[in-house]
């Protein structure tokens, strides 16, 4: 016999049936893999979210005062009829609304 098929620490070995770690180890770990993941997703996208309403915000303002200066502009987020993005409309005195500019769903800072 070959030292590579006798290995001493295996000698008396017996397996068993039973797991390596019990079952409250195995759903702690899952709840930290979770609750790590959500860490490293959430902040980001919260940070992606809040830029592109502020670019929506600033795009749409400068768009609606340079084309109508007496009106205000108004972004909303919506399922439109281009598809799901940013929509600027611009409001008026009397707080009626009209849509102005469809913004898209990465909404740019254009100023045309």
């Amino acid at each position: 016999m070959s030292s590579d098929e006798f290995h001493p620490e295996l000698a008396e070995y017996v397996p068993n049936d039973r797991p390596l770690r019990g079952p409250r180890y195995g759903r702690t770990l899952r709840i930290v893999v979770i609750v790590a993941v959500l860490a490293l997703i959430v902040p980001g996208a919260a940070g992606t979210i809040l830029t592109q309403a502020r670019t929506a915000e600033f795009t749409c303002a400068s768009i609606v005062e340079r084309a109508a200066g007496e009106y205000t502009g108004v972004v909303k987020f919506e399922l439109g009829s281009e598809g799901p993005g940013w929509y600027c409309y611009a409001e008026g005195f009397d707080g009626r609304q009209g849509l102005y500019a469809a913004l898209g769903l990465i909404p740019y800072a254009r100023t045309r």
